[in-house]
């Protein structure tokens, strides 16, 4: 369980990247976070169920100058 106040997000959530970085290896492109998730400097991610998250980079909002 995670042991910060409040409480990081659950890998399951939504909002999974907002957890605390635990261990953090730039010259391999990726990070741990608290929840478990593996977090990929292409912005994909692996869960700790085994599940992989495709990369989602976010896009240019229309209009936007």
């Amino acid at each position: 369980m995670c042991p910060h106040e409040p409480c990081c997000p659950t890998a399951e959530a939504a909002d999974r990247e907002a957890a605390r970085t635990v261990a953090a290896h730039p010259e391999q492109g990726w990070s741990l976070l608290c929840n478990g998730v593996v977090l990929f400097e292409d912005t994909g991610e692996l869960l700790p169920s085994g599940a992989a998250i495709d990369p989602h980079r976010p896009t240019p909002l229309m209009g936007a100058a």
